[in-house]
């Protein structure tokens, strides 16, 4: 499966190309930013060790770019999104403290002390003014510092991360990231939700998106 995947992404990018060459912006474009190519991840939502859940991370060359390898259960406190080698990129927590919504912190590498500070909180969304939206607002993400009062820093998350078709927008309702299910011409190969495309802005950490991720398939446990 490990090698199909890999002839599969490389595939990813050249589509693309010939499909929509950035993701879509909300805003107008001025063409600014000069130009470039987003990023194209191909995301495997397995382990590649027995017994461990997570996920397998591929660029559009075959590498391995990130993985995330969980013992028991998938619900865990705390995730941790590491690179090939193994370093800890960004560890998501669960918060501990009781509240009527549920909320996430996700930390810079690994969580090494309890002083440490998140460099991003999550909520699920529950805004009741989405709700005759056709857009379904999914979660809000709040970069540090953040100030949930004032919106400063603030990212939203909408669509439906169960059907792999979400889009992350900046305040000005950018698309920042988009996850995109991966389909394939070839005859007789069905890839369901569990391998999908992660698109990333040029300008957007490619660690932080598939941050991202991870925040919407716990939220979604």
């Amino acid at each position: 499966m490990l090698r199909f995947l890999k002839s599969l992404s490389r595939t990813v990018h050249e589509e693309r190309c010939h499909q929509d060459p950035q993701p879509s912006s909300g805003g107008d474009d001025d063409g600014s930013d000069g130009g470039g190519e987003p990023t194209s991840l191909t995301v495997w939502r397995k382990s590649l060790f027995v017994g461990c859940s997570g996920f397998t991370v591929l660029n559009s060359g075959g590498d391995l770019v990130y993985r995330v390898d969980n013992y028991g259960c998938p619900r865990r406190q705390d995730v941790v999104l590491m690179d090939a080698p193994g370093n800890p990129v960004l560890t998501v927590s669960r918060n501990k403290k009781v509240n009527m919504v549920d909320n996430w912190l996700v930390y810079e590498g690994e969580v090494s002390s309890k002083k440490q500070k998140p460099i991003c909180c999550a909520k699920k969304g529950i805004d009741f003014l989405f709700l005759r939206s056709k857009a379904k607002r999914l979660a809000q993400v709040y970069r540090a510092p953040y100030d949930e009062k004032t919106g400063g820093g603030t990212y939203v998350i909408e669509g439906s991360y169960m059907n792999r078709s979400c889009k992350v927008l900046d305040e000005s309702r950018n698309v920042l990231v988009e996850i995109r299910r991966k389909e394939t011409t070839r005859k007789g190969v069905s890839l369901g939700l569990e391998v999908f495309v992660l698109v990333v802005n040029r300008e957007f950490d490619s660690g932080l998106a598939m941050g991202i991720v991870l925040l919407l398939d716990q939220m979604s446990l």
